[in-house]
């Protein structure tokens, strides 16, 4: 199905209809053979704060009980990722417009609140087989955040944690899914040299992003740092490791992130970054990108046995 301009303009004016109010990204799952691979990379290499949760990794971005969630599985890649609404109310009238235009949606168990450290959470899947999780009231943690290496921290609060990428075969077809349905805005889209589409929920340039593939599921998740020397440290660490650079040092053309790239150990990639865009809804004029994905860097790299 071709994408033009008219459809992007009609998935703007119906995301302003949805009755779904998703405020930020809260959390993503991911499934992971190696644990200690985890402990590795997300703690000495990026910084975060590793918790042990009996089967299952909790990585600290900040004050929340978690951002992200690792568990143990026999297979690897991204799981589960979970919306942020304002309250209970907010999630109860989700779950009626949600049911309302067929979609199957199934209320979280108590194991699994407990697990995600939310109030209260129901769980569905997009077109491609995703499983998205709104939710609300994510548990604050006992003790204040300590990254494990030294750091200035993430840039997360209203924001959220950061952003998600999925590949798919036809944006087209999902891309209504995600605006009229769940209510998220148009930023920008690009056709060349790949298809792409940026989804914001609040002032960050985009808290989704769709991109073009014959795979289906998680590219990339990125965290924003609050100070461009974490993001060069952690590059020179994850440069001395073979195999684990995704994509070179770069800056973006659309959100201006300046990061890199990495190989993780579930087999998707985390975008580290720093100094991102905020949009006005106010001002705000969704485009086509016409120049590429990057002002500069983002080489890519190939690493064998990476999905």
């Amino acid at each position: 199905m071709a994408i033009n301009h008219r459809h992007f303009i009609a998935a703007q004016k119906l995301s302003q209809m949805s009755t779904v109010h998703i405020e930020s990204l809260g959390y993503v799952g991911g499934n992971a053979t190696d644990l200690d691979g985890w402990r590795h990379f997300g703690g000495e290499l990026l910084g975060m704060q590793i918790e042990e949760r009996d089967t299952s990794l909790a990585l600290r971005l900040d004050d929340r009980c978690q951002r992200i969630l690792v568990d143990l599985s026999a297979s690897n890649g991204g799981a589960y990722y979970g919306f942020q609404l304002s309250d209970g109310d907010a999630l109860d009238a989700a779950r009626l417009a949600l049911q309302g235009r067929g979609v199957a949606v199934h209320i979280a168990s108590v194991e699994e609140l407990k697990h995600r450290g939310v109030e209260a959470m129901f769980h569905f899947v997009d077109p491609c087989g995703n499983r998205l999780e709104l939710f609300c009231g994510l548990a604050a943690a006992e003790e204040p955040f300590q990254p494990s290496r030294p750091l200035q921290g993430f840039r997360t609060g209203e924001l959220g944690m950061g952003h998600v990428v999925f590949s798919m075969p036809s944006i087209a077809e999902v891309l209504p899914f995600y605006t009229d349905l769940l209510g998220l805005r148009l930023s920008d889209y690009a056709e060349e040299p790949f298809k792409a589409t940026f989804l914001h929920a609040n002032a960050r340039h985009h808290s989704v992003a769709l991109i073009e593939s014959a795979k289906s599921g998680l590219h990339h998740l990125m965290v924003e740092l609050l100070s461009l020397d974490d993001v060069g440290q952690a590059y020179d660490k994850v440069k001395e490791e073979e195999g684990l650079v995704g994509a070179t040092l770069g800056r973006h053309t659309n959100d201006y992130m300046l990061s890199f790239y990495a190989w993780s150990p579930s087999g998707f990639l985390v975008e580290y970054g720093w100094g991102g865009r905020a949009i006005d809804e106010a001002t705000w004029r969704p485009e086509r990108l016409q120049h590429g994905p990057s002002l500069w860097g983002h080489e890519r790299r190939c690493c064998i046995n990476r999905v």
